[in-house]
Parts: C-alpha cells; structure tokens; sequence
C-alpha cells in the first residue's frame, strides 16, 4: 500500500482565516498554532490536517485513534485524501482494527473521486483478492485509472497484468507502452522488464542494444536482477564484448543485495578464477550464502566441493548430503552425482537400486549423461531388471541430447 503525506489546503471549500493562519503557522514549524488554528476552522481540509498532525505527532502527542476519528469526519463528509488516509489506517490496523473490508470501501470511495494512490490501493486490492473479491479484470480497470494519471507503480502493475495475461488479454506491445511509461520515470523494475522485452523481442522488435541500455540504466542505480543479468552478458560476451572481471564486479553488486543466483555464480567465478584471483575458500562462502537462500545449484556445487576437497577437507559422507538436498529440489545434476556416489560406493555404502533411482530421475528432466547411464543399467540389469527395451529408449535419448548440444 502506499502512503502519500499531505498536507490539505483549500482543495474542497474555501479556506477561513483559521486556515490559513494554520498553514503559515505549519510552514514556519509552529506545530502548536497549526494544530489549534486548525481544530478552530471546521472545514474538511482542517478536519483532515488535525488528523494527519495525530498520525505524524507534529504539534501533539502521535495518536492513531485520534487521527482516525479526525480523518473520519472529514471522510464522511467526502473528502477523497481522508478517505484514502482512513483506508491506510485500516489496512494496517492503526487507531482502528485491522479490517481489510473497511480499508477498501474508504479507498474505493477515494479512487471514485480520482485519487490516484486510492485508485492504485484498489486496484491492488482487487489483483491480490484483499478484503474483496479477487478480480483481475477490476485490477486491470482502477490500475489504468491511476497510470493515466501517471503514478509509475500503476504502470508497472498495468504493464505486468498486460505482459502476464491476467485480467486482459497477454498483450507484449501494451505491455511494452506502460513499461516504457514508468521506465521513463525511472521507475527501476520498469526499465529491467523493458530490456527482457526489448531481449525477446516481446511486443517490441528484438533489439540487443535496446535490452542492454534498459538493463544497465537499472544496474547503475543498484537494482540487483539488473545487476544479475547484465553481469551474465559479460560473463558470455553476449551482446557485449566478454569481460569476466565486469562480470564478477556486477554479480557482487546483486550478491551483496541476497541475490542467489548472483552468489552462486560469483562462487564459480572464484572457483575457477575468472575475473577473479582463483580462491576456493571465497568460493565455497558465496555457495553456501545462495544455499542458505534454497538454491539447489549451489548445493550441487558445494557437494562436488567436498567430493574433490577443494576449499574444505575432503568428505564425501559430507558431499552425499548436500548433493541430496539439491537432488530432492529437482536438480539433475545433483541427482546425477548422488547416483555416482552410489554406484561407486563414496562417502555411502554402494547400492546400484539407490544409484538406478537417482539416474533415472535425472535422465526424466533430460539430463544426457543421466539417460546414457540409466540406458548402460538396463542393458546390464544393474539395480533394475535388464531390459533391452528400457535400455535402447535411454540410448536414443542420449544420442538425440548429444545431436541437439552438438
């Protein structure tokens, strides 16, 4: 939800003088005569500021309830700011009880009267199914309200529905329009859906450059899946010229923010220094940071750590378990080394069914060297029974990998 600070003059009714002495005394800090000047006029601008100077505590001690019943007056009486702030205050349970039904009548009433933050708050509400309802098409219809009246987080979630198909038919130019709205504001996730757009040439023609200037404009102001995929493109020299020490500089940026993937592949980077001086200590810290955030291809990587001693001592009771937890998030190639270590009978006991099993799993999620291994177990019957059936399937679908890579 989003708050907007505002201090009300004259937009309803005219002003008396109790008003206006109130707004210089604002002005100049005097809290104390605002706030009395203030309670003395009765308009609906006043009732609203007496409430707004309880909720910030500027000239009395902060009160929530009190802001509530001063912004209810003013609400009832249809001013669309104190409806939008009683709404706030109910939403977060503030001077009132938590109550999302109220929270979005008073909004409601607000964005009828075309109060932008209301409006977007409504449109929220309907996507998220909050206290009403859930209605993308309704979503989609008070978040245009509040974009056309150009508030940036409205065109970014107008843009999304658009990009997604939700509420409205998937629309990769519409989507493309009101990204490019909130991106002109600068708007950070804007300008990074931009670029993916502008990437796959969704809504937009397929133009590199175009991807590149959108992501790098939101990486130098610090957003991290920017960061990330820019730093990717300098890994590859894609679209870029390849520059691996660009490339660990950006993944750090987003790896400092918590980002997994940005972890995981600065870890890489210091495994096999790239970009980097080679330290397998610093590898295995920024592995274990994107594991301790469930990426399940750092516990592959952590596990093949262990299994070749490097940056830690060698364990390979140690590299079956962090292999089996990247095994049971669904990653091949975690399934694949514990099916190895079972096989060969490292760091566990051997047990060709338990190896069979975890080949098998990989080779269904495509993983070539699986299909070819589990194919070499049913030729042989080695933890499953012989099948030469079974066998030639999991050879062609090794063979057709092969093809397909090379």
């Amino acid at each position: 939800m989003v708050l907007a600070v505002v201090l009300a003059a004259g937009s309803a009714a005219p002003a008396g003088a109790d008003m206006e002495m109130g707004l210089r005394a604002y002005a100049e800090g005097d809290y104390a005569t605002a706030f009395r000047e203030f309670k003395y006029d009765g308009s609906v601008e006043a009732q609203f500021n007496v409430g707004l100077m309880y909720s910030l505590g500027n000239g009395v001690r902060q009160d929530h309830r009190e802001a509530a019943s001063w912004y209810r007056k003013a609400a009832e009486r249809g001013y669309p700011v104190a409806q939008y702030s009683l709404g706030l205050l109910y939403s977060r349970g503030e001077g009132v009880e938590h109550d999302q039904k109220e929270a979005f009548r008073w909004y409601r009433k607000a964005a009828e009267q075309g109060h932008a933050i209301a409006q977007f708050n409504t449109g929220l509400m309907y996507e998220r199914g909050e206290g009403v309802e859930q209605d993308r098409k309704e979503a989609v219809r008070w978040y245009r309200k509040a974009a056309e009246q150009g508030m940036v987080q409205a065109q970014f979630n107008l843009a999304l529905l658009y990009d997604k198909g939700e509420g409205v038919v998937k629309d990769g130019k519409e989507a493309a329009v009101w990204y490019r709205k909130a991106a002109d504001q600068g708007y950070l996730p804007a300008q990074f859906n931009l670029s993916l757009l502008y990437d796959r040439g969704n809504g937009v023609n397929a133009d590199r450059k175009e991807a590149i200037k959108w992501c790098r404009k939101a990486a130098d102001k610090g957003y991290a899946p920017a960061q990330f995929n820019l730093a990717i493109l300098y890994d590859k020299g894609a679209g870029v010229k390849q520059d691996r020490k660009e490339a660990a500089s950006l993944y750090r940026k987003a790896a400092d923010k918590g980002l997994a993937g940005a972890q995981l592949n600065l870890g890489i980077l210091y495994s096999r220094g790239e970009g980097v001086k080679q330290d397998l200590m610093e590898a295995m810290r920024w592995f274990r940071k994107a594991a301790d955030r469930g990426l399940a291809a750092a516990y592959y990587d952590i596990g093949t750590m262990y299994e070749a001693g490097e940056g830690v001592q060698q364990n390979g009771r140690e590299a079956a378990g962090w292999y089996l937890k990247g095994a049971e998030q669904g990653d091949p190639d975690a399934m694949f080394a514990l099916g190895t270590l079972y096989y060969d009978g490292k760091g566990v006991a051997r047990d060709l069914d338990e190896a069979a099993k975890w080949f098998l799993k990989a080779a269904e999620l495509g993983l070539a060297k699986a299909q070819l291994k589990i194919g070499i177990m049913y030729d042989k019957g080695e933890g499953v029974k012989q099948d030469p059936f079974l066998a030639a399937k999991w050879y062609r679908k090794a063979a057709e990998a092969h093809i397909k890579v090379h």
